[in-house]
């Protein structure tokens, strides 16, 4: 027994340093259709009967050299030395989210870990399906504002230098407007690096100042405010709210555990704000429907629907028509906004291009006159 023991020691310790020569060569980064896949395909082999370790050594084996890899390898060597699954995967929070910890630990307790695996493959394959539909309502606008972009530094530097050097030969004083675009284009020519970094600056400013933890809470307020944007962002909020919240009920997640996560998973502090209302009142024992009301943020059907599962004793079920419901509102909006911004795009821009065309006739007008 003692040998077989050490044999068994021996080779975790093995794989240890089998696996801290591969982390040399690992590729980093793990991508949401990644973990998709990943426990897709982890339901779907221990559904055929496989033992937990021996599906999870399966998949290791076929991936590409990377994070997910390495990490599933150690996950292997410490359920192999008697950890459990969500104890082992509760040490790559980078990798592996604790909403996905927690749902595992759920199935763990519950001997339901297949059905777990399913529905969290599920719930991670709409997260990611609802994400790139809004990247890619978003990519035509911003693909036009970029070759706009272009489009005008290119006028900037090369065409309006052109209109500068036979102003300076005609003489006299310019317009203010003229004289802006002029100082512009020169600054943008000659200084053309202080340009990129003053862009990059503000970039990373702006980033620091909304990451900051500070800074959150009136940032996200300011989101919700934001025209056209403010009540997208509130349906996104309130949709991965209620499929968060009723994909772990519906895993054997206590009620107070998964407001819990839910809260500290969300990306809205405003959202966090009132989750932690309703968690302090579910935990003196009282329910979840009024301080969802009393919160603000959301909608008073919302509550109301909410209420009604509470009371029929299918919250789960009910939070996720909820969030199928406001899916789909959030694809009707998205594709409206997407509408609505093309010609709000082109209205700016024949502001601007505008704005140069008569900045840079404007002098000439003014000496026509004047020879006439």
């Amino acid at each position: 027994m003692a040998d077989n023991k050490t044999h068994a020691q021996v080779s975790v310790d093995a794989l240890k340093r089998e696996l801290s020569a591969k982390r040399l060569f690992a590729r980093r980064g793990v991508t949401a259709k990644q973990l998709v896949v990943f426990t897709r395909e982890l339901a779907t082999l221990m559904g055929a009967g496989l033992p937990l370790v021996k599906s999870i050594r399966t998949l290791e084996t076929q991936m590409e050299p990377g994070t997910l890899k390495e990490a599933l390898e150690k996950v292997t060597v410490d359920i192999t030395g008697g950890e459990s699954f969500s104890e082992s995967l509760a040490k790559h929070g980078k990798v592996f989210p604790r909403l996905f910890t927690n749902m595992v630990r759920a199935g763990e307790l519950g001997g339901v870990l297949e059905g777990v695996l399913k529905r969290l493959a599920e719930f991670l394959e709409k997260q990611e399906r609802l994400r790139g539909k809004i990247k890619s309502a978003l990519m035509y606008p911003i693909f036009v504002l970029t070759i706009a972009g272009l489009i005008l530094i290119l006028l900037m530097v090369f065409v309006i230098p052109t209109f500068t050097s036979m102003f300076e030969e005609l003489g006299g004083e310019l317009p203010i407007a003229t004289r802006l675009l002029i100082a512009t284009s020169d600054f943008l020519r000659n200084f053309w690096y202080l340009a990129i970094l003053l862009v990059a600056g503000i970039i990373f400013g702006l980033r620091a100042f909304v990451r900051a933890e500070r800074f959150r809470l009136p940032v996200d307020r300011f989101k919700l405010k934001i025209p056209l944007f403010g009540p997208l962002i509130r349906q996104i909020a309130v949709a991965q709210f209620a499929r968060t919240f009723g994909t772990l009920l519906n895993s054997g997640v206590p009620v107070l555990g998964a407001l819990t996560i839910v809260r500290e998973t969300g990306e809205n502090r405003v959202l966090a704000q009132a989750i932690t209302r309703v968690h302090d009142s579910v935990r003196e024992g009282e329910g979840i429907t009024k301080p969802l009301e009393a919160s603000g943020f959301f909608p008073q059907l919302v509550a109301k629907m909410i209420g009604v599962g509470e009371e029929s004793g299918e919250l789960d079920q009910m939070l996720i028509r909820i969030a199928d419901t406001y899916e789909e509102e959030i694809d009707q909006t998205v594709s409206g906004l997407t509408a609505l911004l093309e010609p709000i795009m082109i209205v700016v821009m024949g502001l601007i291009v505008g704005f140069i065309v008569v900045a840079m006739f404007l002098p000439l007008f003014t000496l026509a006159k004047l020879m006439g």
